[in-house]
């Protein structure tokens, strides 16, 4: 039964994200000004509100808003193709597994802003004094951001296990 379904269990790490995602994004959208900020830890991090009608760092932001929904659609195309790749992991992917739930869950969460309300609520602020600010972003983007990390290490992880078992192949020959 389980190979029927692959890894379709962890959808639940993907539900946790965008429930997660969508009750910080509404505080702060509740609580905040757009771009007022709270300082957190004075000149490295605060919580802020905004907006991001683009994509990563305001890509297209300043588009007329046909961005809305061509990054809308790559999000759910992409969802889709998350989904079905989860589904047809094997029992020992588990960390390919972890890694699509979190890139899923984080799509999701962004998604739902860029249709339900034409932009993404941004509210985490990294930044160096008053010198230099990294673009805010949420915890939809921070579960991208790991889950393509973890994905990138699957990758070599995988490259690594292949080459040592081709060498393992050749030097028994």
């Amino acid at each position: 039964m389980t190979a029927r379904f692959g890894k379709l269990a962890w959808l639940w790490l993907s539900l946790l994200i965008i429930a997660a995602d969508q009750i910080t994004k509404h505080w702060f959208d509740s609580n905040f000004n757009l771009y007022e900020q709270a300082v957190v830890i004075p000149d490295v991090f605060s919580w802020t509100l905004a907006y991001n009608r683009g994509a990563a760092f305001s890509f297209l932001a300043n588009e007329a808003g046909w961005q809305r929904w061509f990054f809308a659609v790559i999000a759910l195309a992409v969802s889709v193709v998350l989904v079905i790749w989860l589904k047809r992991l094997k029992a020992n992917e588990t960390w390919l597994a972890i890694a699509l739930a979190l890139v899923l869950g984080g799509a999701i969460g962004n998604l739902y802003d860029r249709v339900i309300l034409g932009h993404v609520v941004d509210f985490i602020l990294v930044h160096w004094k008053t010198q230099w600010y990294f673009p805010a972003f949420n915890i939809a983007d921070s579960a991208i951001t790991v889950g393509a990390v973890m994905l990138a290490l699957d990758m070599f992880r995988g490259t690594k296990q292949a080459s040592s078992s081709s060498t393992g192949a050749q030097s028994n020959e």
